[in-house]
C-alpha cells in the first residue's frame, strides 16, 4: 500500500491485526511482533542478512500466518535529528518490500538509543555475557522499537 507516517497507520489498518517491528542492522534483521490488539511487542527472531530477496522471503515467512496488518521499521536518526546513510538504507529496504508486496503498510519509528538501551538492560539487569548479547540485541531492539511505536499509536488514538 504505502510507507506512511506512524500517526496515519491506524486509519489504514483493520481494528485487529499484529504489527511486525524491524531493527535493520548491518548483518542481521531483528524481528518482533505484537499481539493482534497491538498492545504488547515481543522479540521474535533474528534474520541473518544475505541478499535482499532472501531476507524478504525470510521476513514474509515469519509474517505469513500471523495476520500481520503492518510493519514498523526502526529509523536510526542521528542524535541531532538528521537522517544519515543508514536512514536512507532503511527507507530503501521499505520501498523494496513494497515492490514485492504492494499491499503492505509500512511506518517508521525513531529508534535512537534503542540498541544502547537494550544493551544496558542486558548487561545491568539480565547479566548476559557478550556472546549471548550479540545473539539477542537486534531482536530485542526490534521489540523495543515496536513497543515504542505501539505506545505512540495508543496516545494518538485517544
Amino acid at each position: 500500500m504505502a510507507v506512511v507516517d506512524l500517526t496515519e497507520l491506524p486509519a489504514l489498518l483493520p481494528r485487529y491485526g499484529a504489527l511486525v517491528g524491524l531493527d535493520l542492522g548491518e548483518k542481521t534483521v531483528g524481528v518482533a511482533v505484537s499481539d493482534p490488539t497491538r498492545t504488547v511487542a515481543s522479540p521474535l527472531t533474528l534474520i541473518r542478512k544475505s541478499k535482499f530477496t532472501d531476507d524478504a522471503k525470510a521476513l514474509f515467512k515469519v509474517m505469513d500466518g500471523r495476520e500481520v496488518a503492518g510493519i514498523v521499521i526502526g529509523l536510526p536518526v542521528n542524535m541531532d535529528g538528521t537522517e544519515g546513510v543508514r536512514c536512507q538504507s532503511n527507507r530503501a529496504f521499505a520501498r523494496n518490500l513494497l515492490r514485492l508486496r504492494p499491499e503492505l503498510v509500512i511506518a517508521f519509528w525513531d529508534e535512537r538509543m534503542s540498541t544502547m538501551a537494550v544493551n544496558r538492560f542486558l548487561i545491568d539487569e539480565a547479566d548476559i555475557n557478550r556472546a549471548r548479547r550479540a545473539e539477542l540485541v537486534d531482536k530485542m531492539a526490534a521489540g523495543w522499537i515496536l513497543q515504542g511505536a505501539l505506545e505512540r499509536l495508543r496516545s494518538v488514538e485517544q
